[in-house]
């Protein structure tokens, strides 16, 4: 076992209590000495935020003081829920050993995780990923006909804010075939789609005049990858040059090999663009239930993160033009 490290007066009684569980944790149930490592310094944490009070003797009221401590000191609330756990444990084992009247970390949680905000381009770097066609690739026409592809794909991506699954789903027209039916097509003669995306929910979404020249483009060379003995590629809106349908891996890639080309500030994958037509769209519309139909949200909450993206729009807008904003 490692060397012992007691807290600035500690009870002699507990630093005991967790050195023998640490001991239990490594010998008997075989944890590794990376874990072991972590509990013995949250643990210690315990004993330092009780102040010498005993550990068996602590109250919910007590735990739930020290985790607002924590908290206002800074601690993320990953970390403090992964201290919880150590606490827990081991009053799992105090209450066996002691038989305790009650757990004190029974029913305390750690304060909720903010969601980080999704990335989003700028407008003119999404406008420059988008509009910048991928330099044709040497060789047959298929391989010519890859760019128009990705083109056309990125273009869609960011016009619509599609899901990448949504993307690859895409059938170039509706189509029923005995029992086959498309579940999600595009109609550029009225340039908007029909997509399904999650719960099996469908939505009509909007295709922009610059996605669907790209698509118009693609189109024309398409016919060339089609082959006979691939039904579902024949019915795919994006085929790879074996004529099957294009999976989501093979657009990530895709997109991320053309922003790395463009050398954008930002790691691009197709939830990037997604992302930044939601906040585009918002930025210029402000109508919150419009963005969420076109992507598909079930509940609002879920749309609302982008409110946030908005406001720092306007805060760096802000920051930037306001005389009495900048700083002297």
């Amino acid at each position: 076992m490692p060397d012992r490290i007691t807290a600035a007066g500690a009870l002699p009684a507990d630093q005991g209590e967790i050195d023998t569980y640490l001991e239990i944790l490594e010998v008997q149930r075989k944890f590794s000495s990376h874990t072991v490592s972590n509990y013995r310094r949250d643990l210690q944490l315990l004993l330092g935020l009780a102040e010498g009070l005993s550990l068996k003797g602590l109250t919910q009221h007590q735990i739930r003081r020290f985790v607002s401590k924590l908290h206002a000191g800074g601690i993320s609330p990953r970390s403090i829920a992964r201290k919880l756990s150590a606490w827990r444990g081991f009053y799992q084992w105090l209450a066996e050993k002691f038989s305790l009247p009650s757990n004190p970390i029974d029913q305390i949680r750690a304060p909720r995780q903010t969601k980080p905000l999704p990335k989003a381009l700028s407008v003119d770097d999404a406008v420059q990923l988008v509009a910048t066609r991928p330099a044709p690739l040497p060789g047959s026409p298929e391989e010519l006909a890859t760019p128009l592809c990705n083109q056309a794909m990125f273009e869609l991506l960011y016009s619509s804010g599609l899901r990448v699954s949504e993307l690859a789903g895409l059938d170039f027209r509706h189509i029923q075939d005995g029992d086959y039916e498309s579940d999600s097509w595009i109609n550029l003669q009225d340039l908007e789609m029909t997509v399904t995306g999650k719960g099996n929910k469908k939505r009509i979404v909007p295709v922009g005049h610059a996605a669907a020249g790209a698509i118009a483009a693609w189109l024309s060379v398409r016919e060339k990858l089609v082959r006979a003995d691939q039904i579902d590629g024949q019915r795919a809106l994006f085929i790879n040059q074996r004529g099957t349908r294009i999976s989501a891996r093979t657009i990530q890639i895709r997109l991320k090999e053309h922003a790395r080309a463009l050398e954008l500030p930002l790691k691009v994958h197709p939830h990037v663009l997604r992302h930044s037509f939601a906040s585009h769209v918002l930025q210029s519309s402000g109508d919150l239930r419009a963005v969420q139909e076109m992507l598909g949200h079930a509940s609002i909450a879920s749309t609302q993160v982008y409110t946030a993206l908005d406001y720092q729009h306007l805060a760096r807008i802000y920051d930037a033009t306001h005389p009495r904003a900048k700083k002297k």
